[in-house]
């Protein structure tokens, strides 16, 4: 099982880790990873990784068997054997344009309280669809809300829970479709705000920002319909 270093330290832009395999496909198999695995709308990290006597870039991570982490090579080169120790470096800037994304999709769950049927993430945009039979009649009040949500510096923390303790309180998981991966005895939850001014907790596995006000300025682009009872809400990064 790798070690999710990700989850631990966000903010961590390099580390070194042992190599423990490849893939049938020629991904590197690590027992720690920075970078992200695509997963749960959120794409994987890019980057590059070194070691003595060579260096590739890594195109994305992915999720591998028995809770692995694999990293993707850009081009197809000599990889590092098992036992070897690699550096990681993910590429900064687009997975902290990720994290604010990613936050700022929490919040807007909480501008429109209802249940979520899908969701992706990109550097500059992402989007949720939402269980809604009709669209929104006051997109700049939701727009407002949700900026003044964001600049309420409202503190971004993770906690963990038992999947007996998440069964018991179902409410807390808002995507329709999907259910947090069980398995491993717990589940992680994202909090926003705390105490009296908590707005948001839900299971995530994704890296956000440590604090709302880093997400920035967003707005509200494009509501389309896509089906009967779904609309997906289109939000970007003003910078």
């Amino acid at each position: 099982m790798t070690e999710l270093l990700f989850q631990k330290k966000p903010y961590a832009r390099e580390v070194d880790a042992h190599v423990t395999g490849q893939t049938p496909e020629g991904a590197i198999l690590v027992d720690a990873s920075v970078f992200y695995p695509t997963g749960g709308g959120q794409p994987g990290d890019s980057g590059r990784v070194s070691w003595d006597g060579g260096s590739v870039g890594i195109a994305t991570a992915v999720k591998a068997e028995g809770g692995q982490v694999a990293l993707v090579p850009t081009e197809p080169v000599a990889l590092p054997k098992p036992g070897m120790v690699i550096h990681q470096t993910i590429d900064w800037e687009r997975r902290h344009a990720h994290m604010r994304i990613h936050t700022a999709l929490h919040l807007l769950s909480v501008v429109i309280p209802l249940g979520v049927t899908g969701g992706s993430i990109s550097e500059a945009r992402g989007r949720l669809d939402f269980d809604m039979p009709d669209a929104p009649e006051d997109k700049p009040g939701l727009e407002a809300t949700l900026n003044e949500l964001i600049v309420r510096d409202l503190p971004v923390t993770e906690d963990w829970i038992t999947e007996a303790e998440l069964d018991a309180n179902p409410s807390l998981v808002k995507t329709m479709s999907v259910q947090p991966p069980r398995g491993a005895g717990r589940i992680r939850l994202i909090r926003i705000g705390e105490g009296t001014a908590q707005v948001d907790l839900q299971p995530c596995g994704g890296t956000h920002v440590a604090r709302t006000s880093e997400i920035g300025t967003v707005r509200l682009g494009k509501i389309e319909k896509k089906g009967r009872r779904n609309r997906r809400v289109y939000l970007h990064l003003s910078a």
